[in-house]
């Protein structure tokens, strides 16, 4: 992580993402901007919570890791997104881990500041409001869509989620790293169920699989697959 030293930046992004109302005269002397390398954490799992993150630029992944080692990603959010609003909300430690997958930059405020300067800012309060529901409402959407849908289908959701930073939004998506245990438990199947649909895709031409890499070729065909990425 390395601090971006641009008060201008800062307002240029507040504007683009409308959010200027959200951070008032106030508590603009507590933002500061953060640029995130892919692979480096925002934040981890389990440690003290003292930032609220704002994501305005690139794409993150959160996930959470078991006593046992194991993980199991939670979604993957493009702006505009907040950490670190339940923590902030309830005083706790760092849920979930979150990841950058490309070059990101987010804005952040610390919790003293934010309970400083705007405890009773209207604006702020609504927008906070807003994040949490929306994630309340996704986490819905998510559970009914590993019901209600085939693996073929959650399958593809998940390749157009984890491939779409980076790769030709066209007929080709690049190459995609993926832990197929991981896959399956966030998909909701048997490491065997997924390699089978795996080898069909395969089969099918839409993907090509080598060690731990797939290589997305038919990147349309997936997302008439798909229908919806609610991975996202």
């Amino acid at each position: 992580m390395r601090e971006i030293n641009d008060r201008s930046r800062i307002a240029a992004y507040l504007r683009e993402h409308g959010i200027e109302e959200v951070f008032h005269e106030e508590l603009l002397p507590g933002l500061s901007l953060y640029a995130f390398e892919p692979g480096e954490s925002v934040c981890v799992q389990g440690q003290a919570a003292d930032t609220l993150y704002v994501l305005v630029r690139g794409r993150i992944k959160v996930f959470n890791t078991s006593e046992g080692g194991k993980t199991l990603i939670i979604s993957f959010k493009t702006p505009l997104e907040v950490i670190g609003d339940i923590e902030y909300i309830r005083g706790i430690d760092i849920i979930n881990t979150v990841e950058a997958m490309s070059e990101t930059h987010m804005i952040g405020v610390p919790y003293r500041w934010l309970r400083q300067h705007g405890q009773s800012h209207a604006p702020l309060l609504n927008f906070l409001l807003e994040i949490i529901a929306g994630k309340f409402y996704s986490k819905s959407e998510f559970l009914s869509f590993n019901l209600m849908y085939p693996v073929e289908v959650r399958l593809a959701s998940y390749l157009l989620a984890v491939s779409s930073e980076g790769g030709e939004q066209g007929k080709g998506g690049g190459a995609v790293l993926i832990n197929l245990v991981d896959t399956a438990n966030l998909i909701g199947t048997s490491y065997r169920h997924l390699n089978r649909v795996l080898q069909k895709f395969c089969r099918d031409g839409l993907i090509e699989r080598g060690r731990g890499v797939l290589l997305i070729r038919e990147r349309d065909r997936l997302a008439e697959i798909a229908g919806t990425n609610i991975y996202e």
